[in-house]
């Protein structure tokens, strides 16, 4: 990973890890409505690629109460190039992690779920049009990850070996 300086002003402004955080904390605070242990850390390498990717965005914010699996279904599309986004998106991801850690935002649980603390963050969700889509998304996605409860489901609905 090229030093923040060194990045292209497209890259830093995407991926920013302030930003980034936002939207895995999100999803964190919404699989955690559903089961207070906290979110496995596999999970939430998935977040990313998911809520900042235009059109699997779109498709779970227009179907916000149905089903993770049943979207997915229904919805295939969302699943190309799927597993090379997860990866691209790692080490934005890791930054992000690195930032809600240094701020103290995430706690990770002796058996390696990560969990938000209380009052870090406003849960007010405000911003741009895109960026409270994200948010939103990521919220959306942290439930359905929790309801469904199985790492492995879930990453085999996005065709991705666990």
């Amino acid at each position: 990973m090229k030093r923040w300086d060194q990045r292209p002003i497209e890259i830093r402004n995407l991926f920013n890890p302030a930003f980034c955080g936002l939207v895995l904390f999100r999803a964190l605070h919404g699989y955690e409505e559903e089961d207070t242990r906290g979110m496995p850390f596999s999970l939430t390498l998935l977040i990313l690629p998911l809520c900042l990717h235009k059109d699997s965005r779109e498709v779970f914010g227009s179907n916000p109460r149905s089903y993770l699996l049943k979207t997915v279904e229904r919805n295939q599309q969302m699943m190309v190039g799927l597993a090379d986004r997860v990866t691209q998106m790692m080490p934005f991801a890791f930054e992000a992690f690195g930032l809600l850690m240094e701020k103290k935002c995430i706690i990770v649980t002796e058996d390696g779920r990560i969990k938000t603390v209380p009052k870090m963050v406003r849960k007010t969700v405000d911003g741009t049009a895109e960026s409270v889509a994200c948010q939103k998304v990521a919220r959306i996605i942290g439930k359905e990850f929790a309801r469904i409860a199985d790492r492995a489901t879930v990453y085999t609905t996005f065709g991705i070996r666990p």
